[in-house]
Order: structure tokens, then sequence, then C-alpha cells
């Protein structure tokens, strides 16, 4: 029997993705998120994986909220064995019904779509992780609990949850387990953010885990009128170009706080009236669950702001492609780091048009295709096709829901007393670097820990985390780019580069000794097995 609270970190530590924390306490195991990896590749293969713990042992899961990076492996996890409660805010519980679903369909569609592919023909057929119905069965076992109220998700345990302010139902996750008092800050929100309060949680703690999505970043500090302004200098200077501007949108509150934007811009005559479409049956239903919660937001009136006239809500595949024929448009589709989704073939016919915008708004994961278009990259590759990017992109980080730096300095402070630990989490390795030299600066806990994948702490009352474990090596090489990036970045590429060389017989040169070099691999590899 474990009698100090143990903590294994399986996801989101040196990343930002897969957020998935086990704790344990007098032989109950209770997880914190259960979500998806999303980037490259080679970190998506972490959720075909089998899990590092036995799902089937896990007492409950408490989820801060309904992003698929927190929620979406919880399907496999009851396909896997586990049979208790999902606790989360009520929002979350009616957002589950609609993200899940989602998420299964997606993988399904991805599977068959990737295995019509010629070039995986002799390939093993890529099986869905979990398919619609999968998480049907998981929404069934979510557990709607209010704000600010203690429960038992397992014998050892008394939890409640605190308004996060990071989207519709984010909660920050306050734990008992024994003597030991924890906060774990789940994904926090910016102060003065549309729809939602500040974050909010109490004082006094033994270890508190933070969020570090923006450690190393200070955004400018902006109003929401201030940003409706810049928003509209955006749209109307793409439109004035003569092409679409694209929107990259998470389905789940930005689509929501844009909409409300533009409705403002509106009628309020600062913008003439823009035909507006939003490419997401995801974004939709989001809307509506919004819409349904609008008595407990700030900014909602009545929830009619999101059925404004100008808002054309696209349903059908049909409709979908039908966009690649309009221009002037204002085209809001998911998903908003462009791994899938509608947006990749809206991207695909505009990237390369000069008169074409596309508009950033949210995060961007290393090794995305959205990280890629935004660090400069001249071409790319979308589904398999070789697309020039000759687009104007843009960015606008006011519409970030997760809190900068300061928001977040500020949000620690409020927790102190730490007598124990301060673990930053949910950040790439630079992010997570600078917030911990500036809370080292602060003197914001007794100790400050930067956790890797798979290692163990145990969290006494009133001293620092021990380690138990340590972390995977081979877990945290695959943060980041990958090969795959690089390769699609290289094929993408890789004829341009050839036009610049002044001769034919230099082409096949250039063409002979990349072959070589690929061949001394194989060789290599050869020599290897007849060795062994």
């Amino acid at each position: 029997m474990t009698l100090t609270p143990e903590l294994t970190f399986h996801g989101a530590a040196g990343t930002v993705t897969g957020s998935c924390m086990e704790l344990r306490f007098d032989g109950h195991r209770v997880l914190l998120d259960c979500g998806l990896f999303q980037g490259s590749r080679t970190l998506e293969v972490l959720n075909r994986d089998p899990f590092r713990f036995d799902a089937s042992k896990i007492s409950a899961v408490i989820l801060s909220h309904a992003h698929i990076d927190h929620s979406g492996l919880l399907p496999k996890l009851v396909g896997d064995g586990f049979t208790g409660r999902i606790w989360c805010t009520a929002p979350t519980h009616d957002l589950l019904y609609q993200m899940l679903p989602d998420s299964g369909r997606i993988q399904e569609s991805e599977a068959e779509r990737r295995n019509r592919r010629a070039d995986r023909a002799d390939e093993e057929p890529i099986v869905p992780i979990y398919t619609e119905a999968d998480a049907l069965v998981a929404c069934a076992q979510a557990h709607p609990v209010a704000l600010e109220t203690w429960f038992e998700p397992a014998p050892g345990f008394k939890a409640r949850l605190w308004n996060a302010g990071h989207i519709l139902g984010s909660a920050s996750i306050e734990i008992e387990a024994g003597a030991s008092h924890l906060l774990f800050s789940g994904d926090l929100g910016p102060d003065h953010k549309a729809f939602h309060p500040d974050p909010l949680a109490p004082q006094g703690f033994d270890h508190v885990v933070c969020e570090c999505t923006y450690g190393d970043r200070t955004r400018d500090e902006m109003s929401i009128a201030e940003r409706r302004t810049l928003l509209e200098a955006e749209i109307k200077a793409a439109l004035t170009r003569g092409g679409n501007l694209i929107i990259p949108v998470f389905a789940l509150e930005r689509t929501q706080e844009l909409l409300l934007d533009i409705a403002q811009l509106i009628n309020s005559g600062s913008m003439k009236h823009t035909r507006v479409f939003i490419d997401s049956p995801l974004a939709s239903r989001a809307t509506e669950v919004f819409a349904k919660h609008a008595h407990d937001l700030e900014d909602m009136g009545d929830g009619n702001i999101f059925r404004h006239s100008a808002f054309h809500f696209v349903d059908s595949v049909t409709q979908s492609r039908s966009l690649n024929t309009v221009k002037g448009a204002v085209i809001l589709a998911a998903s908003g780091m462009c791994e899938a989704g509608r947006v990749r073939h809206h991207l695909r016919h505009n990237l390369g048009r000069r008169e074409s915008t596309v508009l950033f708004v949210g995060f961007q994961a290393a090794g995305t295709l959205g990280r890629a278009i935004l660090d400069g990259a001249q071409r790319v590759k979308i589904s398999g096709h070789d697309v020039a990017v000759r687009a104007q992109i843009r960015r606008i980080d006011s519409y970030s829901a997760h809190a900068d730096q300061e928001d977040l300095r500020h949000w620690v402070s409020a927790r102190q007393p730490i007598d124990g630990s301060l673990f930053l989490s949910h950040g790439e390795p630079d992010a997570i670097e600078a917030f911990r030299r500036l809370m080292q600066s602060d003197g914001a806990a007794t100790s400050i820990v930067a956790p890797k994948m798979d290692e163990t702490y145990a969290l006494p009352q009133g001293a620092p985390a021990r380690r138990l474990s340590t972390g995977s090596l081979d877990l945290q090489s695959m943060f980041g780019r990958d090969w795959q990036n690089d390769y699609a970045d290289f094929s993408a590429n890789l004829k341009n580069s050839l036009r610049q060389i002044d001769s034919a017989s230099k082409k096949r040169e250039a063409i002979k000794r990349m072959r070589e070099i690929l061949d001394s691999y194989a060789a290599s590899k050869h020599r290897k097995s007849a060795r062994s």
C-alpha cells in the first residue's frame, strides 16, 4: 500500500499534448486526464502503444476539460477495461458527447484515407485507435459535478474542481490524498478572457502541477475591444486582396470567440456584412453547447449571437468542397493545428494563391502542419500533395486560450505557500525552462521540478517531492519535429531545389549522390544483419 501519494507523468511532460497523470494512494489509482498525443507522426505512435498502466486497475478519472489532448484517449481507456467514473464539470460532460464521437469518426476516416493511398499499398492496413461507437461507450461513464464541491473519486481521495478560465467547463483539480494537499492547474486561461471569469483556486498546498504552454512568452496587454479592432484590420486587409481568409480554428472555444467578435464588428457597423463559413460540424455542435450554457457565460446575452445572418454553418462534405470555388469569404475550419479535418483541403486550395490569406489564432505545436506554415515553410505536403505557400500568412496571439508567462506567474503566486514542489508540465522544453528560471528567481516553492515522461515522484506532506523512477529517453526523443516532418519538407522542396542547379548533368549527379547516401544506410543494415 502507498501511504504517501505517488504521481507518474504519462503525458504532457516536455510536450504540450497527451495530458495524463496517474496518482496512486493506499492501493487506489486515479488518472488526471487521458489525452491524445498530437503533432508529428512519430509522437502520434504513442496513441497506439499500450498504456503504461493497467486500465482495469484505475479507480476513476478526473477530467480537467474536453479538449482532445486531455480527453481523447478515454475511449481507448474504457476499451482496455476501465469501468469507473469520469468526473468533470457539467459543460465538459455535454462537450464530451460531441468531442469524443467526432474524434472517433476522425480516427475512422483518417485510417480509411491513409489505407487508400497508393504509396501504402504494400503496407499493413491502419486500424482506427477507436471508433465513434467506442467513444459513445466512454461518454456514458462521464459524471458531472459542480465547481467548488467536494467529491470522493476513490477511497482515500477527496477532490473538488475550480474554474480554470481556459474553455467552457475547464477546471483546475484540487486533491487531498492522505495528508498531502495537491493542486493540478489543468490548462489555464488568460486574465480578462471572453466568456469566462479569471481562473480561481485556493492557496496553500504541498505540491502544485502548473501548465507552461506559454511559459516563455508574454503577450501585449489587450482588451477585447482592442482585439476586435485587430481582427477587423486582418479581415479587411485579407478581403481587399480579393481572396479568401482561411482561419484554422479549434472547434471548441476559439470558433465561438471569433464568431462573437465578428458578429459584434458587423453589428456595430465597423465592418460590412461579410460571408463567414464555419466549416466544421464539430464546431457547429460545440456552438450549440455554448448556447445551452449561455446563462453561465459572460458576453453571451441569450446565446443568439451565434445565429447571425452572416454566419453559414457548413454540414456536408459536398458543401465543404464547394467552398473551393468561393472567393472573398472568411472560412473558419478545423482542426486548429491543421493536422486533420476540413481545413487541410482549404489550405491545399488556398495556400498557392497570392490573393489568399491564412490567419493563425491559436497555438501550433512542434511537428504540426500549422507550425511548419507559421515558421515560414515555402512548400508543404498536404495529404500527399506538394503545395507551394504563396498566400499571406498572418497571426493574432491575443485569442490564445492559454495564460501567458505573466498570467502563469500571477496564478502560481496566488497559490502560495507551496511547501513542497512546483511541477512544470504541458510545455515545450524552451517554455518550461524559461518559466522554471522565473519561478526559481521568485522563490515560488521549496523545489521546482520539470518532470520527464514516465517519471514517478513521491508527494510527501510539507516536503519536496522525491523522484522514485527516471523517465524514458526514447520517449523524450519523440517530441518536436521528426524524420517525417523533415521528409515532407525535403520532398516538397526537392523539385524546386533541383531547378536551382544550372545543368542537367549536375542535377543527375545530385540525385545520384542522394541515392548513394540512402543505399549506404541499407548496406550497413544488411552487414549488421549478416554478422548477427
